[in-house]
């Protein structure tokens, strides 16, 4: 019965962990960490969910291996360590999109494999897992890892649909719309992640203001 007061406030802490990874921390729009994957796929939403869930999967698989293993690894080969780790994690990841869709394999070409050189993997694996135990480590993953599908998906939905007319393949418009062609080409990449950027930080912005105006509501009926 003791343990539950703990138990309970260790719960919260990683879903503060999970939910600083889709929003304080966002890896696209707070971070931008990750941008290669982020400019070369997101011309549809498909490509950016099949990128963005695999990359969650690695995150929350290699944080939790890296964590369960961080005390037997030494300090000088830890780098090469979490590379042969994540590499693992990568190679399944590579395997399972294969077998359940050669489309979107094909789509994604070599951006699969080059998940292991993801700057984002490596960095949640010095800065966390490296750090923390391995629940921790994997609400850290898992928060990381929604933050960055999010944040595709975000890019592909506008490209998608002001650039071909659809949302998952499927016409919106009809045949008398014209797409604007240049948001499924790599100049469309920057223009809708400068327009994201744009509308997070506003956002994040107004939510700031109302946090602190409550705040100091909250002060001044103390007082």
């Amino acid at each position: 019965m003791s343990n539950s007061p703990n138990s309970a406030a260790s719960q919260d802490d990683n879903l503060f962990v999970v939910l600083n990874g889709i929003w304080k921390q966002n890896p696209v729009f707070v971070q931008i960490l990750g941008m290669c994957p982020t400019m070369a796929i997101t011309n549809s939403v498909q490509n950016a969910l099949a990128m963005g869930f695999a990359t969650l999967f690695v995150l929350v698989c290699s944080n939790g291996l890296i964590s369960m293993v961080r005390k037997l690894i030494p300090r000088q080969v830890r780098i090469a360590t979490y590379i042969l780790i994540i590499a693992t994690s990568v190679t399944v990841v590579d395997y399972l999109v294969k077998a359940i869709s050669i489309p979107v394999y094909k789509a994604l070409g070599p951006f699969i494999p080059l998940i292991v050189a993801n700057c984002l993997i490596l960095e949640r694996a010095e800065a966390c897992a490296g750090k923390h135990p391995p629940l921790r480590s994997m609400a850290d993953g898992l928060g990381m890892g929604l933050g960055f599908t999010i944040g595709l998906t975000c890019l592909g939905a506008v490209r998608e649909i002001l650039g071909a007319g659809s949302f998952l393949g499927h016409s919106l418009f009809g045949p008398r719309f014209e797409p604007m062609v240049l948001f499924v080409l790599p100049p469309g990449g920057f223009l809708t992640l400068a327009m994201w950027l744009f509308t997070f930080n506003v956002i994040r912005a107004r939510t700031q203001k109302k946090i602190d105006a409550s705040e100091q509501d909250a002060i001044a009926g103390a007082a």
